[in-house]
């Protein structure tokens, strides 16, 4: 019976985080009709993704909060309702004002969604198949990705904007539904009066607390790192690039977002194996990944002509891979983090490659405009080679930063009396 319903809650779960990242994604697919509809130059697209963005990144820590004290069931069920009703105002806009206040409801409903999953998960099922079921749970979101690359951009060509964003809203209020039923939380593991006394606990200090691990912090910069290059072109910039600057038609452009996901959806399990395997090993993903995106960049942005399909397709399944490898950082903080601050601490985690994405779809879009004629609306390929070089600067940062809070974590390890092993020392145990 506890099995059975812990199935329940995770389908319940993982189907309001599908349908959350169609939401987050949907724009992607919609950026030249954006650009239509509002009128809008690079830099006024680059903000309507980056408000969403913006409110989720900063409404991470305090929906960790609300989920510390409320559970995951008000944040999943509240949270897909809120996302429906900034759908249903998408639809109906057709000023800028009105669209970024649908904007911040969709980036607000969608904050507490994944982490509540990921706590969900914590709660339900035993430890050794947390690694791979939050894998799970990222694989399901990638899905969100392809549904929007595919069954919204179909349906925004067949019917239009109004039509397409208010199915997206009916869509919402159903999960939300779902949500409320069939989520819920087990007895829980901790006391009941520590999670109150967390609870409780003022935001600041709350923080503190579950940041002050080095291992939690070497979680943030992981995600910080993985997953921005892949966000970049999936949220926004993808479509128009693949379109404008490559030549590819719209059903291309498409294929090559499907590419992207179908990339991480793969790539997710294999992650998700080595983390349960290696639990000390967890970072080589991060920066194996990291350094396989930028060689990808280069391949990509060095010439100054339009790619080949196939290149292009191998530039989306290395990029791809990054979304997966970002949740190795949610793992971090899952083993770093006492089981009352799980929620601050997997929102503060989860802030690392939203923040990053911010920056590096808002630079893209400001380098662009900046390198185009004054009034432009479609961006040359030098002008987007040049957009995307600025990527680089929170590359570096997020490697900085892996770096560093992976030598601390690996002290406080060993203090603790976990040494990892250098790679020499492993292999020479291993020779027979």
């Amino acid at each position: 019976m506890a099995r059975r319903g812990a199935v329940v809650v995770y389908t319940a779960a993982a189907l309001a985080y599908l349908v959350a990242v169609v939401h987050r994604t949907a724009l992607g697919v919609a950026g030249v009709d954006a650009i239509e509809r509002f009128g809008l130059s690079a830099t006024g697209l680059a903000a309507f993704s980056v408000v969403q963005l913006a409110v989720y990144a900063a409404l991470q820590i305090p929906a960790g909060q609300l989920l510390d004290r409320f559970g995951a069931r008000a944040l999943v069920a509240g949270g897909s309702l809120v996302m429906a009703v900034g759908q249903a105002l998408l639809a109906w806009a057709d000023d800028v004002p009105t669209a970024i206040v649908a904007r911040v409801l969709i980036g607000a409903g969608d904050a507490g969604i994944f982490i509540s999953a990921c706590r969900l998960v914590a709660e339900w099922f035993p430890p050794r198949r947390v690694p791979v079921l939050v894998q799970l749970t990222g694989l399901i979101g990638q899905s969100g990705q392809l549904v929007s690359a595919v069954a919204v951009a179909w349906l925004l060509h067949a019917r239009g904007w109004g039509v397409t964003f208010g199915v997206l809203a009916a869509l919402g209020m159903l999960v939300a539904v779902v949500a409320w039923v069939g989520v819920r939380a087990p007895v829980p593991a901790t006391p009941a009066d520590a999670i109150a006394s967390a609870a409780r606990a003022r935001f600041l200090h709350a923080v503190r607390d579950a940041a002050r691990p080095a291992g939690t912090r070497l979680g943030f910069w992981s995600h910080f790192l993985a997953p921005f290059s892949a966000n970049v072109v999936a949220l926004l910039w993808g479509v128009p690039f693949f379109v404008t600057a490559q030549g590819r038609s719209p059903g291309e452009a498409s294929a090559l977002l499907s590419v992207l996901t179908v990339s991480a959806m793969v790539s997710g399990p294999l992650v998700g194996r080595w983390t349960a395997r290696h639990p000390l090993r967890r970072s080589w993903s991060v920066l194996a990944s990291a350094t396989a995106t930028l060689a990808a960049w280069v391949w990509l942005l060095v010439p100054d002509t339009p790619r080949p399909f196939a290149q292009l397709a191998v530039f989306c399944v290395v990029v791809g891979a990054g979304g997966p490898v970002s949740l190795v950082g949610l793992d971090f903080a899952r083993t770093s983090t006492a089981a009352d601050r799980l929620g601050t601490a997997t929102g503060f985690v989860n802030t690392g490659g939203f923040a990053s994405t911010m920056v590096g779809i808002l630079a893209v879009g400001v380098v662009l405009q900046v390198a185009s004629p004054p009034g432009a609306t479609t961006y040359s390929l030098d002008a987007y080679r040049l957009a995307f070089a600025v990527l680089l600067v929170p590359w570096l940062v997020g490697v900085t930063g892996v770096l560093r809070n992976r030598r601390l974590a690996r002290a406080d390890m060993a203090r603790a009396g976990t040494v990892v092993p250098s790679v020499r020392e492993v292999l020479r145990r291993r020779r027979p």
